[in-house]
């Protein structure tokens, strides 16, 4: 029996008396994943070759396209009350719904691990700035140790402990503090009529700046549904979801940016951290640090959910487990350049949830009748067919973009196989 802490089986629908996220809750969380130190260093990605004015195109287009198509999934989840790997059994049968949430486990293990290397750094950066290179806190071991015990503390706690009682009645506040402080600190020491009318040196296209936009919200589609099966309503959830990661994204991601083009031009994270802690002394970036917490706990949390489709044991244990696994690597690991790891989980899962809107909103119906069957071939092969495009189009026409045309084909082809291929499932709502 399911306690009132408990994460639920990733197995088993929520049930309705426990679905208590509103649009406000919602809005928090989403709001708050919006927002890291990888969402300002990603922006410094775009800043050299687009510029100001292009960067912030790009990442107003990729971010409201992404948080559309994010928003959308995670109504599957309301619908369902079904964690985001089971609800895809629905989709691709039983034992299709292995293969992503293997894939699914890999990359959020990697992403826990990045998160909490982010965090390492930045703090060792800030102890240095402080008290000096030879200080105790300069050390990057204990902020390892501590921000992996940090994160796995609120990955076992849960989404419902986290977003009820940590994020919705301080934490938000804290955040809207930070970034409110970093951008009257840009437009008061920032050229930004000069910096936007500087073009960018051409060094990135248009379509791979947007690709790595759109690759921010895209890389939580796999997860929504973990945290929106708790959702009252679709319209609360899907609302909720897609204002909340739009602010959050939008803002930080143009901070990242305008702060590099500014004060970092060299490009260097380092650059960036140090422009970042040198305003409002270092605590707006020291609150964004400890936000970065808040993506770590999701990061191990649905490890730990994807994880619980291949192994029988609870959802605590297993974030226990993954959690110090993350921390481990992060211990190991260096921080490297990401971009092309956020592009590879953009070549996966966008076509991958392309066939599974079309199928639960289109071919059911937003019906959820269970997954009777093993293996639904046209949904693979659709899956395939977006993979596959994603990859001619990112090494033959990057010019064209590679996200959202791999997203739509995978979605039109799970329509068109869907329809051949039927399999005779009602369209029963949930």
């Amino acid at each position: 029996m399911n306690t009132p802490g408990s994460t639920y089986s990733p197995d088993l629908a929520v049930p309705a008396d426990k679905r208590v996220f509103g649009a406000r809750d919602l809005f928090s969380l989403w709001f708050s994943l919006g927002i890291g130190l990888m969402v300002l260093q990603t922006g410094a990605l775009l800043a050299p070759g687009l510029g100001l004015s292009g960067s912030l195109l790009a990442i107003l287009l990729g971010s409201v396209v992404g948080v559309l198509l994010l928003a959308a999934v995670g109504v599957i989840g309301s619908d369902t009350g079904l964690s985001s790997m089971a609800a895809l059994k629905l989709s691709l049968g039983q034992y299709g719904a292995s293969l992503p949430a293997l894939l699914n486990l890999l990359q959020l293990v990697g992403w826990g691990a990045f998160e909490i290397i982010v965090m390492r750094d930045a703090a060792s950066l800030l102890a240095v700035r402080a008290f000096g290179e030879g200080s105790p806190l300069a050390n990057p071991l204990p902020w390892t140790l501590l921000f992996g015990a940090l994160a796995t503390w609120l990955a076992v706690s849960g989404p419902l402990t986290f977003v009820r009682k940590i994020l919705r009645k301080w934490g938000i506040w804290l955040l809207l503090a930070a970034c409110l402080w970093l951008t009257w600190n840009l437009f008061a020491k920032a050229d930004l009529a000069a910096l936007w009318a500087r073009a960018g040196d051409g060094s990135m296209p248009f379509a791979v700046g947007f690709d790595i936009a759109i690759a921010m919200p895209l890389s939580w589609l796999p997860l929504i549904a973990d945290y929106s099966r708790f959702g009252k309503r679709a319209k609360s959830v899907f609302g909720g979801t897609a204002l909340g990661f739009l602010i959050g994204n939008f803002w930080l991601m143009s901070l990242g940016v305008a702060y590099t083009l500014a004060f970092a031009p060299s490009g260097e994270t380092n650059a960036l951290l140090l422009a970042l802690a040198g305003a409002g002394l270092g605590i707006p970036l020291l609150l964004i640090l400890l936000d970065e917490s808040e993506n770590a706990f999701a990061d191990i949390h649905s490890a730990a959910v994807s994880s619980g489709i291949l192994l029988r044991w609870k959802v605590e244990q297993l974030a226990l487990a993954i959690g110090v696994l993350c921390t481990l690597i992060a211990c190991v690991a260096p921080l490297a350049q990401y971009q092309n790891f956020l592009l590879l989980i953009g070549s996966v899962f966008a076509p991958l949830f392309g066939v599974v809107l079309v199928d639960h909103f289109i071919l059911r119906g937003r019906g959820a009748e269970s997954a009777a069957s093993l293996l639904r071939w046209p949904a693979l092969l659709a899956w395939v067919g977006g993979v596959a495009t994603y990859h001619l189009l990112a090494n033959f026409h990057p010019e064209l973009g590679a996200t959202l045309p791999s997203l739509v084909l995978a979605g039109l082809l799970q329509g068109l196989l869907g329809r051949v291929f039927s399999f005779g499932r009602g369209t029963a709502r949930a």
